[in-house]
C-alpha cells in the first residue's frame, strides 16, 4: 500500500508541475554584463557568497574588481562550508541585512550557490526559518537579484530549484525545492574552472552525470528533460576525460559547464532519486563531498535496479558512444553501466565510503526514505531493506 501511495503522490504532483512558474536563469557571456544588470537594477550593494578558498585562491578577484570599476559596493561571505549548514546561512543574511545590500551573487561551486539559494529565501520569506521551508514550494516570493556564477562543472545549481543545507543539529541534509529559488541571471566562464583540482572536477563532472542519468530513468520526464540529460551524458563522455587529464582546455571545461547546466535543467524538472537520496544523508552525516558520494553510489543503485531501467539505460548507451545498435538493451545497459564503474577506476573515485560507520546505518537509511518517499519518481520505491542493501555493500 505505501508504494502505491508513493506512486500516487508521484503522479498527482507529475500532472500539477506544468502549473508552475518554471523558466531558467538569463545567461550572461562576462563580468560586464552582470555590472550593467545590477545597475539597471538600481542596486548599489551586492552579497558576494563564496567560500574561504575560493578566495584564498583569488578566484572572486575578477568579479570584485568588475564590481568596483562599475562603482558597485560589495560585502563577501566567504565562510560557506563544503556542505552549507543553516548557521551559514543566517551568517550570510546577517551581513546582507547589516550592510544595506540588494542583491545577491553566489560564487563558487554547489556549496555557495545553496548557500547563496537559502539566504534569498530567508529575505523573501522573513518570517519563516530555513527549517520551515524545508520540502516543496514554500518560497512562492521572488527572491532579491540573484546571479550565479560556477566555479565548478557538476552541480547545476545555477538552474535548479533547490538549495541543499545541513541541520548543524540533527546532522541531516534537506533540500528546499521551489522554482523561487532559480538564479535570475547565470554567467558561465570556462576560465573560472581551469584551476580545479583533477580530483574536483572528476567528482563534479560524475555529479553531473549522475543528474543526467537519475532524471533520465526516472518516472517524472518530459520530452525536453529527456532531450537535456541526453546532451548532458553525450558531452560529459565526450569531454569529462580530457577535462580531467588537461584541466587547461578551454573547450573541454565549457562542454562540461554546459553539461552541468542542461543536467542541473533536467533533474530540476525530473527530480533525482535514490543514488541522491543516499549521498545526501552521507554529506549530512560525516560531511562526504556531494559529487564524490553520487560517484560511489551510482553503480550500486543502478545494477540494483536491473531490468527496472534496461530500456533507458541502452538508449543511454547509443547516446553515450559506448553501446551499439545492433546489441540488444540488455547488452547495451550493461555496458553503459561498465562504463560508469570504469570512469570511477580512471578517476581513483572508490568503491566504499571510508567514514560510513556500521551503527549509523539504521539513521542514516531513515533519513534517505525520508528524502526520497513519497517525492522521488524512482524506477523501484526502496523500502528498510532495499536501502540498507546499499548501506551495506558501499561500507
Amino acid at each position: 500500500m505505501y508504494k502505491l501511495y508513493c506512486r500516487i503522490y508521484q503522479f498527482v504532483f507529475r500532472v500539477f508541475m506544468p502549473l508552475l512558474p518554471w523558466r531558467r536563469p538569463t545567461l550572461l557571456k562576462n563580468m560586464g554584463e552582470l555590472t550593467e544588470q545590477i545597475k539597471s537594477a538600481g542596486i548599489l550593494r551586492v552579497l558576494i557568497i563564496t567560500d574561504h578558498g575560493l578566495v584564498s585562491l583569488g578566484l572572486p578577484n575578477g568579479l570584485m574588481v568588475a564590481l568596483s570599476e562599475a562603482n558597485i559596493w560589495f560585502e563577501v561571505y566567504d565562510g560557506t562550508c563544503p556542505n552549507p549548514t543553516i548557521e551559514n546561512v543566517e551568517a550570510a543574511l546577517s551581513m546582507y541585512q547589516s550592510t544595506g545590500c540588494g542583491g545577491i551573487i553566489a560564487f563558487g561551486g554547489g556549496s555557495p550557490m545553496d548557500c547563496a539559494k537559502a539566504v534569498g529565501a530567508r529575505i523573501a520569506r522573513s518570517s519563516r526559518s530555513v527549517r520551515q521551508m524545508r520540502g516543496l514550494l514554500k518560497v512562492h516570493k521572488k527572491l532579491p537579484f540573484f546571479a550565479a556564477i560556477p566555479t565548478t562543472a557538476g552541480t547545476g545549481s545555477e538552474i535548479t530549484v533547490a538549495a541543499v543545507v545541513v541541520d548543524g543539529e540533527t546532522h541531516e541534509k534537506f533540500a528546499m525545492n521551489d522554482p523561487s529559488l532559480i538564479p535570475h541571471y547565470a554567467l558561465l566562464d570556462p576560465a573560472l574552472t581551469v584551476g580545479l583540482p583533477p580530483a574536483i572536477t572528476a567528482h563534479t563532472g560524475m555529479d553531473a552525470l549522475v543528474h543526467a542519468v537519475e532524471a533520465y530513468i526516472g518516472q517524472s520526464n518530459t520530452k525536453q528533460t529527456r532531450n537535456d540529460a541526453k546532451r548532458a551524458v553525450a558531452l560529459i563522455f565526450a569531454n569529462l576525460h580530457e577535462a580531467y587529464q588537461n584541466g587547461a582546455n578551454l573547450e573541454a571545461r565549457k562542454n562540461m559547464q554546459e553539461a552541468a547546466l542542461l543536467a542541473g535543467a533536467a533533474f530540476t524538472r525530473a527530480y533525482v532519486g535514490n543514488i541522491h537520496a543516499i549521498a545526501h544523508s552521507l554529506g549530512g552525516r560525516y560531511g562526504t563531498p556531494h559529487g564524490l558520494a553520487n560517484a560511489v553510489i551510482m553503480p550500486y543503485v543502478l545494477e540494483d535496479y536491473g531490468q527496472a531501467i534496461e530500456r533507458p539505460m541502452a538508449e543511454l548507451s547509443i547516446v553515450a558512444g559506448i553501446g551499439t545498435r545492433n546489441h540488444s538493451a540488455a547488452q547495451n545497459a550493461a555496458s553503459l553501466l561498465a562504463a560508469f564503474k570504469k570512469l570511477n577506476a580512471d578517476f581513483g573515485i572508490p568503491e566504499k565510503i571510508d567514514d560510513l560507520k556500521d551503527a549509523d546505518i539504521p539513521i542514516l537509511v531513515k533519513n534517505a526514505l525520508k528524502e526520497a518517499n513519497p517525492l522521488y519518481p524512482v524506477p523501484l520505491i526502496y523500502g528498510y531493506e532495499n536501502m540498507e542493501k546499499i548501506y551495506q555493500k558501499i561500507l
